[in-house]
């Protein structure tokens, strides 16, 4: 397949299969297109695995397991901490290469290389951190040692609204904890995923720690790689309808499984809240990537005494929103991800507008190529309506009325999806007591952005197992060995 190459001015990685630290070609040499959602045009043409191409990967995979899992923490430290490095150096040339794939806009995109970052030079710092313990038994005839050993090769399935993100966030802490991956990236976007496994080979990390297989047949793909007898887990980040399909798929083998699934976070507006501080959390939990996210504030749940105000106030900055094409500078506000994906936005903003809710902004489609959806706002949505049970993964902010503070709570809580949830207020007892009462993995009080790679991320309910960043991350890639020891 083709080396690094220059596409519509974006320096594209090479587009094979990344497989033992090289780019192939496919078993059966096909190919499919990467579009831009700026413009609907090809921007690459890339490998397109089978299932025939999961036995070498995997092979590749266990292959490097052998020494990686052996190796000095030290070792590994570095390998992150200089991953990290090239990614802050390589900020412009990767933030272009996400925003073409994905139509992310380019000050998103810098914002997504900076978190990713993050998480390989957090995870240095753990792969320092794995311990076991040594104490006496209780009879006092032995002892008991525990270890912590990688889990083994682990297949991840990425998704495409944070393609370096969520590299970032599953492949640093395996690799911290001494474990190799065979990657399925998005049939979207699945450049990064490749000039990302190319990056850490030039940090150290040895050939065939990291691969990745493109393709467009994701679901015969994932069934090869969860049937394969070296792979021991998959963590996975995308819908819960997938998620569950895959839950049983891996319930066949007994494979540990991480699954960050679909999200519908409310956000809660209390009548004592800071409106400047609430419209600006409003703003960054809705339109960071578009809407494109699954810790987007997906429902607005405003106290009915401030609802017309803030209401008011989230229309104004939204329309000063610039909208355009993902790679022009000045954008704010860049396309969805594919044709799709926008009719599908606008299909649940007409069906509200249809059922009572009131258009305060946007909810036309825009003329023109590419696949743009103007940031819209709808008042007066009812609770049931399917706006708002629907995670709606665009620039669209659903406005539901409430009058007391249980109610506000009981909102929030009916829906099978427990991911984030934002709550303003400054009354920090209420506050907490509301955070308390939420079924939801992430709160956000008083701010609009809960993602850190020092913190837990991960939900409850239908919205996922496990947890990713912090401390916790890194045990999601462990086994716990226990040693008796006659003394």
């Amino acid at each position: 397949m083709t080396s690094t190459v220059e596409a519509a001015g974006v320096r594209l990685p090479a587009t094979g299969l990344h497989v033992r630290g090289e780019a192939r070609a496919a078993v059966g040499g096909g190919t499919f297109e990467v579009l831009d959602p700026s413009t609907g045009q090809a921007l690459a043409r890339v490998a397109d695995a089978s299932p025939d191409d999961v036995d070498p990967a995997v092979a590749a995979a266990a292959s490097a397991l052998r020494t990686w899992s052996r190796s000095a923490p030290g070792a590994r430290a570095q390998v992150l901490e200089r991953a990290a490095a090239l990614l802050l150096e390589r900020t412009e040339e990767l933030a272009a290469l996400i925003s073409a794939e994905s139509g992310k806009s380019l000050r998103d995109a810098r914002g997504e290389i900076r978190y990713s970052a993050d998480f390989f030079r957090w995870y240095a710092g753990e792969a320092l951190r794995l311990d076991g313990v040594s104490r006496r038994s209780p009879s006092g005839d032995y002892w008991i040692l525990t270890r912590q050993e990688p889990i083994g090769v682990v297949a991840v399935v990425t998704p495409w609204n944070f393609p370096a993100a969520m590299i970032a966030r599953k492949v640093a802490p395996a690799v911290a904890a001494g474990c190799t991956c065979v990657v399925k990236p998005p049939e979207e976007a699945p450049l990064t995923s490749l000039a990302l496994a190319a990056l850490l080979e030039e940090a150290g990390l040895p050939a065939g720690v990291v691969n990745v297989l493109p393709t467009a047949d994701a679901p015969r793909v994932v069934a090869r790689l969860l049937e394969h007898p070296a792979v021991r887990k998959i963590s996975f980040t995308g819908s819960t309808e997938v998620g569950r399909r895959l839950l049983r798929a891996s319930a066949e083998r007994v494979l540990a499984t991480s699954m960050e699934l679909g999200g519908n976070a409310p956000f809660i507006v209390f009548d004592d809240a800071d409106l400047d501080d609430a419209v600006q959390g409003a703003l960054a939990a809705k339109m960071r990537g578009c809407g494109q996210a699954c810790t987007a504030a997906n429902r607005f749940l405003v106290h009915e005494d401030i609802a017309d105000e803030f209401t008011a106030r989230l229309v104004r900055v939204m329309a000063a929103l610039r909208p355009g094409s993902a790679s022009a500078e000045e954008t704010e506000v860049g396309p969805l991800v594919s044709a799709r994906a926008r009719d599908g936005v606008h299909r649940l903003v007409r069906g509200a507008i249809g059922r009572g809710a009131r258009l305060a902004l946007g909810g036309e489609l825009p003329e023109g190529a590419g696949y743009h959806y103007p940031p819209t706002v709808l008042d007066h949505v009812a609770p049931d309506d399917p706006l708002v049970t629907t995670e709606i993964f665009g620039p669209v902010a659903a406005v539901v009325r409430f009058s007391t503070e249980a109610q506000a709570v009981d909102l929030a809580n009916d829906s099978e999806m427990g991911l984030a949830s934002y709550v303003f207020s400054r009354d920090l007892a209420r506050a907490l007591r509301v955070a308390d009462a939420l079924e939801v993995g992430m709160v956000g009080i008083n701010r609009g952005l809960v993602s850190d790679a020092a913190a837990p991320f991960g939900g409850t309910k239908q919205s996922g197992l496990g947890r990713e960043g912090g401390s916790e991350g890194v045990q999601e890639y462990l086994e716990t060995k226990y040693i008796a020891v006659d003394w």
